[in-house]
């Protein structure tokens, strides 16, 4: 063997196989991820077949990739960072027709555009009071369950599912089916097989939705999109499921994981009650420092590419650490404080570039509104149980936490 064969054996055994993901605290990334950031953009071996990839953990390095059209949702993914099978894994192996996150261009502009319409801030701003009524509903709701009552179940989940509901037209009095199912479906613990068979039960409901809607339409989205010509039914159903899960899923744990948080940094809360002004940078600065996709989000080359210098080939699989980059120093000073005045502008929370979340104006409103009606409503909101007995949600692909009793 050669010493050029040798230098490139000890290389190949060097790389790190896989992305830590097992937390040493509650609100930071893995410090194994974060001492990988000192080469943001960095080969490692990937489960289960220890192929080499790509990890990002760095903000400029990760807006680059995002942004590349080189790098692709609609191959299918084979292998995970972790030897948990990643949810871009489980998705990608039954991609239903209309989930527009695993497209690429054109076919992915022509199905998102059916409802970025819906989501404009302009429109946000006229749902406001409908949304602070459902908030208004669900802290009456947390208070007549009493001292001790789980937030999670009260306020942070009902809130967004509510919303998401009335504006897709889906009914809320089934939450409790979809609810589970969402859940199943991101639970990195399940087999890929049952997180499929979730995804299946949701997309098959909604398909019973599509037809009635276009039967009897309503003032709704679904009834828009079983409305539309250029969709098919199957179609229909496959944006609605996206937005019925994402819809909820992310905002809720964000309403409780960010007021777990609060709670935490009680200095920090403090300044947000004596100032009510700063809730916008406040949500803000929470939705960097939590960054509840935890995983990361992942992309396929589908040709070689060359980034800072380094060759991601084609076929490669890439895992954008979002959780990373947006503790990244050379973005953010004292990356690891909660600073609710800071300017977080420019995070990478709902991703970057064409898949950016398609409902991150809706999501902003909806915490706005949420935590700035659950501070004033509730000044001695404390927890009920000491903080290292709450259950993190580490085991699923978006971060937060199971329950939360409080105390007030």
């Amino acid at each position: 063997m050669s010493t050029e064969d040798t230098v490139r054996d000890d290389a190949a055994e060097a790389l790190p196989y896989g992305m830590p993901y097992l937390r040493e605290t509650r609100y930071d990334p893995p410090a194994g991820v974060m001492d990988l950031q000192s080469k943001p953009l960095r080969p490692i071996r990937y489960y289960p077949d220890e192929q080499e990839g790509w990890l990002v953990t760095g903000h400029a390095e990760a807006r680059k990739v995002l942004a590349d059209p080189r790098f692709s949702t609609a191959e299918r993914f084979t292998r995970s960072p972790t030897e948990l099978p990643h949810v871009f894994v489980s998705i990608s192996e039954q991609v239903p027709p209309g989930f527009f996150l695993f497209f690429d261009p054109p076919e992915h502009t022509r199905l998102r555009r059916k409802v970025t319409g819906v989501f404009t801030v302009k429109r946000m701003k006229d749902l406001e009071p409908r949304i602070e009524a459902i908030v208004d509903e669900a802290i009456a709701n947390l208070r007549a369950a009493g001292p001790g009552a789980d937030l999670v179940k009260e306020f942070a989940l009902p809130v967004p599912s509510l919303v998401i509901c009335e504006m897709l037209g889906v009914p809320y009095a089934d939450r409790d089916a979809f609810q589970a199912n969402s859940a199943n479906m991101l639970d990195l613990s399940l087999s890929v097989e049952d997180r499929n068979k979730a995804m299946a039960e949701i997309f098959g409901y909604l398909m019973q939705l599509v037809p009635a809607k276009r039967a009897e339409p309503g003032d709704d989205m679904l009834s828009a999109l079983a409305a539309d010509e250029d969709l098919h039914e199957v179609e229909a159903a496959g944006i609605a499921l996206i937005l019925l899960v994402a819809g909820h899923e992310t905002t809720a744990n964000m309403l409780a994981l960010g007021t777990f948080a609060l709670l935490e940094h009680p200095a920090q809360l403090a300044r947000l009650r004596h100032d009510p002004a700063l809730m916008p940078a406040a949500v803000e600065e929470l939705l960097r420092y939590l960054t509840v996709a935890h995983n990361g989000i992942m992309r396929i080359a589908k040709e070689d590419a060359e980034i800072d210098g380094q060759l991601v080939k084609a076929g490669q699989h890439v895992t954008v650490v979002l959780q990373a980059a947006n503790r990244d120093p050379r973005k953010y000073e004292r990356p690891a404080e909660l600073d609710l005045g800071r300017d977080a502008q420019g995070h990478m929370a709902f991703g970057h570039g064409v898949h950016q979340c398609v409902g991150q104006q809706l999501a902003r409103v909806e915490m706005r509104i949420g935590f700035a009606k659950l501070i004033e409503a509730f000044p001695e909101l404390r927890l009920a149980v000491p903080s290292e007995e709450i259950p993190m949600r580490s085991d699923m692909a978006v971060y937060g936490v199971h329950t939360l009793p409080v105390n007030w």
